[in-house]
């Protein structure tokens, strides 16, 4: 074995190793809760798109991060810390130890150069698909593809370079970026704002705008990505030291600090605080937060995550103000959440809670740390927003990139060739009681087919549109009234006490109220019974009608029809 190589293993330390690969898995489950988190967001007819365009990262930007990122980003400086070279292109002697100091690193290689490799992937990949909830609805699946190879290229490299690596030129300058503020959030931020020039806004909009589909699902999206923020911010430091204890501690309390300030604004300005208010605010904390945390004491991230409810809350109105359809509030959040939390570390950075750190304003650094941070801000999302216009612009010339309008509705079977979800959450129920009429409940076997009973009594197709029902009970009444067929589903309906729903502070009118709709197939002479068990085990408003002389239908074999 060569001296380099003992060398090499002598200085690798298997905790810090094994918390790094921990951390990239803990990343990496971080894109499917940002799937989750979105999906949820949206209408349920374009959840499964929303999923796919969150999850495709994963597949593209982990190949052109190995073949051209990782070079681009962390190889030998190429052009005064503007680009690396391409050394490392599709991780060619990946296996040379990277130089000492590397990021976080000082004085030796604390992990294996693939553990750093495939843990800065992890925030390549999750970065461009933040810009997915800015532009819900509006993207083409080819064009999207497209556009996420080349950002991955052209883009977010050079940006990882200049901060990420020491020889980048912002980090010579000394700003910092503890996980990202800047090349995740400000970055991919920026990226939002362009493709929505080009992408425009969705039909309709702002008074069409779409309420959440599922609140439990993107709960628990909200809920995998604060999780998942652990290995974003605590294994920044590459490390499992006091350093990654404290990033840990100051991504949860700002998180905290972010959804309870949140909570409060919503319930001293709209009357409730509700659940989607509340974890908005913590992914504004942990957003906010990302660029500070290995660099600030506790109470330092609980202030950030308080400012970051605040300031992300009022930023909501910035699309109402500038005319900007940023569906899920990617640029309030992520944004401007970036951006606030890469100049508070220039006020509440302390080098008593990280040797590599700066004093902030606050702490007796003066005002140099925040200028720094300042011109990082300016110098990032102006290069991110101007590469990637041009680039959603070139795509949408050649190949396309934003949906016809008339493509936008029901996206999901058009894209997808499927819906999210197959049924109504209702029940059915066909059958149960003596069958008079011909009605068979059994399964239908291979051969037959249905058609008209002309033999059966009359019969009546009783509706009735419904605000609740005690489902078992009234099954059993039904059937007890000779109910042959009994059909529940959601229905919505127009009328009087019709509201409006709030998301966001963002206010829709909704012109149909949920409710009931209970079809019951029934003889004629038991219709009277029907009607009772229903007027018995339902409340609220009631309306519907008689469809009198319904034919029921029976099997027939297809060789005697």
């Amino acid at each position: 074995m060569s001296m380099e190589m003992v060398l090499a293993e002598a200085v690798i330390d298997s905790g810090d190793t094994a918390w790094v690969l921990i951390s990239a898995g803990l990343v990496l489950f971080m894109v499917p809760g940002l799937a989750f988190f979105y999906a949820g967001l949206v209408r349920g007819s374009s959840a499964l798109v929303m999923l796919q365009q969150n999850l495709v990262p994963l597949g593209l930007v982990s190949i052109t991060w190995v073949v051209f990122g990782y070079s681009f980003a962390f190889s030998g400086d190429w052009g005064s810390g503007f680009l690396g070279d391409l050394k490392l292109f599709g991780l060619q002697d990946i296996h040379t130890a990277a130089a000492p100091g590397f990021h976080l690193i000082e004085g030796a290689v604390a992990v294996p150069t693939l553990a750093f490799v495939v843990y800065q992937m992890m925030f390549a990949i999750i970065t461009p698909a933040l810009i997915t909830g800015a532009t819900a609805n509006r993207l083409k699946p080819l064009g999207w593809a497209v556009l996420l190879v080349l950002w991955s290229i052209i883009v977010y490299p050079p940006i990882a370079h200049w901060l990420f690596n020491p020889e980048g030129w912002l980090a010579l300058r000394g700003a910092q970026d503890w996980a990202g503020g800047i090349v995740v959030h400000a970055s991919a931020g920026a990226a939002a704002l362009a493709i929505l020039l080009v992408v425009g806004k969705r039909p309709g909009w702002p008074n069409a705008e779409a309420v959440p589909h599922s609140v439990p699902l993107a709960l628990i999206g909200a809920g995998i990505l604060w999780f998942g923020w652990f290995g974003f911010n605590a294994g920044d430091g590459l490390a499992a030291d006091g350093v990654a204890a404290q990033a840990l501690m100051n991504t949860h309390i700002a998180a905290a600090g972010g959804m309870v300030v949140w909570l409060v604004i919503e319930r001293y300005t709209e009357g409730k605080a509700t659940a989607i208010g509340g974890i908005t605010g913590a992914v504004a904390g942990l957003a906010t937060v990302t660029p500070c945390a290995g660099f600030v004491s506790t109470f330092s991230a609980l202030a950030i995550g308080a400012l970051a409810g605040l300031v992300c809350h009022f930023a909501l109105a910035l699309k109402s103000i500038f005319k900007f359809d940023d569906a899920l509030d990617v640029i309030a959040v992520h944004f401007i959440g970036g951006i606030l939390g890469s100049l508070l570390l220039g006020l509440f950075g302390e080098k008593a809670i990280n040797s590599i750190g700066r004093d902030g304003l606050f702490f007796g650094g003066g005002a140099g740390l925040l200028g720094e941070q300042a011109l990082a801000l300016i110098v990032v999302i102006a290069f991110s927003f101007v590469v990637t216009w041009l680039i959603a612009t070139g795509i949408e010339k050649t190949i396309g990139l934003k949906l016809a309008p008339k493509d936008q509705v029901d996206i999901d079977r058009r894209q997808q060739g499927m819906d999210a979800y197959r049924y109504n959450a209702a029940f059915v129920d066909a059958g149960g009681a003596p069958q008079t009429s011909g009605f068979d409940s059994g399964v239908l076997v291979e051969g037959t087919k249905l058609v008209p009973n002309l033999a059966a009594p009359k019969h009546e197709l009783i509706t009735a549109v419904l605000q609740t029902i005690e489902s078992e009970k009234l099954r059993e009444a039904l059937l007890a009234a000779g109910a042959e067929s009994i059909v529940v589903s959601e229905a919505h309906v127009s009328a009087s006490d019709s509201a409006s729903l709030k998301f966001r502070g963002q206010r829709n009118d909704v012109v149909f109220t949920e409710r009931l709709r209970v079809e019951v197939l029934v003889a004629s002479e038991h219709a009277q019974a029907v009607l009772d068990a229903i007027n018995e085990y339902s409340g609220g408003r009631r309306s519907g009608f008689v469809q009198q002389a319904a034919e029921p239908l029976t099997e027939a074999t297809e060789q005697g029809s």
